[in-house]
């Protein structure tokens, strides 16, 4: 992206200054700042894989529950859903990421997230449990695309081969 700002003199405009701001962010030092947004958006991006690997840790448990009284193949339909929330919401929020801008998306996709992995602890039937773990994945995929844009965007070139 290069930003030409013109200052414009009666009829005639002159160019004052022009900047590749991708190259200039490559051109950083890696600083405190790099560290501390690798470190936040990785243990976000930590949390969002055990999200993932819940699922099937819970697994026995969800079979003895009194209230869902769920079935092997509910289960197996709850982690279809999640995949299919976190493979739509990759698609959309990346879609909306570009349009919103990555920090009001990646909030969004956050209380999205909480908010569903809240919702399914009080789900009441197998319709309820399987919508609330659609909107969780859908929330954990626009993370993934907020977390590694924003990690691949802020990274020097020369470090993001490290």
């Amino acid at each position: 992206m290069t930003t030409q700002v013109l200052q414009q003199k009666g009829d005639a405009q002159e160019h004052l200054y022009s900047t590749d701001i991708p190259a200039r962010l490559d051109r950083l030092p890696w600083t405190r700042f790099h560290t501390l947004l690798v470190l936040a958006l990785g243990i976000t991006w930590l949390l969002d894989g055990l999200e993932v690997t819940l699922a099937g840790s819970v697994a026995g448990a969800l079979k003895d529950s009194p209230a869902l009284h769920l079935s092997s193949t509910d289960i197996g339909l709850a982690g279809a859903s999640y995949i299919a929330g976190a493979v739509l919401g990759a698609l959309l929020f990346g879609w909306l990421t570009d349009r919103l801008g990555r920090r009001r998306l990646f909030f969004i996709t956050l209380f999205l997230y909480i908010g569903a992995t809240a919702a399914t602890a009080f789900s009441w039937s197998l319709c309820s449990f399987l919508l609330f773990r659609f909107l969780t994945g859908a929330g954990i995929g626009g993370e993934y695309t907020a977390i590694n844009s924003t990690i691949q965007e802020f990274t020097p070139a020369r470090c993001s081969a490290c």
